[in-house]
């Protein structure tokens, strides 16, 4: 049997035009599928810019649908996820790029560490502790540590918190010897409620030379000396106190007044406390000096000195409670309600957030910053 070429020639325009007309297909969906992928990205971000998250999240939704592989767009969706508090979706997102084979290390890095702040925001702060511990020696360190450091104050681990404190000084974050001392006080703290005095003093002792600038470590020795019966070291350490940082004193004054009062030291105290009270009026200062007066008359002038420099409601209230009225009978309302109206003035408020509070705080409870109460009260500032 013959075979007939024929076939062959008719066969070859026939292969090349099919080859053609499939070509021409993959490009015509290529062509479709890169068009919708710019697309619902472009829209998702016009979305994101208008503050319509709800719709750039389904804009790029779609976006990841049709191009699964650019890890751009599961970045974006993850965060914006997080931004809407929908944190198990936002774990999700970075743990599928986590999983894949051929994510870049960079890419890797920037998931592990978007992952660790989908744990934190969320509350999980073992998980999120783990996921920071991992990015060690990676590009995110030192915002791992950053992190870190605020899970353990979040969680009063005082230990570790001084121990990455002091990492982050040894990088370019500048000094955190002012916030180690604050940790080092609150372990002393913790000593002297656990009977352990002696090391408590020394954590202290640590403290006040680690910040020789920062007021609690002196005042926190002072009180504890005061409570062990040591009256003369208690006062020495309220004078070095008012040399190194003499805007903390009035947050003492009540401490030094009862000091005096216990190691007869009413002269001194009255004396430094008249001179810090000039440079820098204060009605703690007043308080503490009208307690070491032993005249009630010169003690009570005091209130009259300080309306002088300066209207007080807060004093015209104290001195008001130990004068005679025409209608005495009426005083104990009159005083009642001028004490009620000087409450809210009498608090201390965070120059960070706002947070106002009936006693001075060293870490703000409502913005989690430190030394952000000022030494002095709400109708001082």
């Amino acid at each position: 049997m013959e075979f007939d070429f024929t076939w062959v020639l008719l066969g070859f325009p026939l292969a090349f035009t099919l080859g053609w007309l499939a070509s021409r297909l993959d490009l015509r969906q290529l062509r479709i599928e890169n068009r919708q992928a710019p697309k619902a990205y472009f829209k998702g971000l016009n979305f994101l810019l208008n503050e319509q998250q709800d719709q750039a999240i389904d804009a790029f939704i779609e976006a990841v649908q049709n191009d699964p592989d650019t890890s751009e767009l599961h970045f974006a969706l993850g965060n914006l996820f997080r931004r809407r508090g929908e944190y198990e979706r936002a774990v999700r997102v970075h743990e599928h790029l986590m999983q894949r084979g051929d994510l870049t290390q960079p890419d890797r890095d920037r998931a592990q560490h978007a992952l660790a702040l989908d744990f934190l925001k969320a509350g999980l702060l073992d998980r999120a502790e783990t996921a920071l511990f991992k990015l060690e020696g990676t590009p995110f360190e030192e915002e791992a540590r950053l992190a870190l450091l605020s899970i353990y104050e979040r969680s009063s681990d005082w230990a570790n918190a001084t121990e990455i404190a002091a990492r982050l000084g040894h990088s370019s974050h500048g000094s955190f010897s002012t916030r180690q001392a604050h940790y080092l006080c609150e372990q002393a703290s913790a000593s002297a409620a656990a009977g352990d005095t002696g090391k408590a003093l020394k954590t202290l002792m640590d403290a006040a030379v680690m910040a020789p600038d920062s007021a609690r470590p002196l005042i926190d020795l002072a009180s504890l000396q005061n409570q062990l019966g040591l009256s003369q070291d208690a006062f020495e350490t309220l004078l070095k106190l008012e040399k190194t940082t003499p805007q903390g004193l009035p947050l003492a004054a009540s401490l030094l007044a009862n000091i005096a009062q216990s190691s007869a030291q009413q002269p001194a105290a009255l004396a430094l406390l008249t001179a810090s009270y000039a440079q820098m009026p204060s009605i703690d200062l007043i308080e503490a000096m009208v307690k070491l007066e032993k005249d009630p008359v010169s003690a009570r002038r005091w209130y009259v000195q300080h309306l002088e420099r300066q209207a007080s409601l807060v004093a015209a209230s104290k001195w008001i409670a130990g004068e005679k009225l025409e209608n005495e009978h009426h005083h104990a309302l009159v005083q009642r309600t001028l004490d009620q109206a000087t409450k809210p003035l009498l608090r201390y408020r965070c120059a960070a957030c706002g947070f106002d509070a009936t006693q001075h705080f060293w870490h703000c409870p409502g913005c989690q910053a430190w030394d952000s109460y000022p030494a002095r009260r709400i109708e001082e500032l």
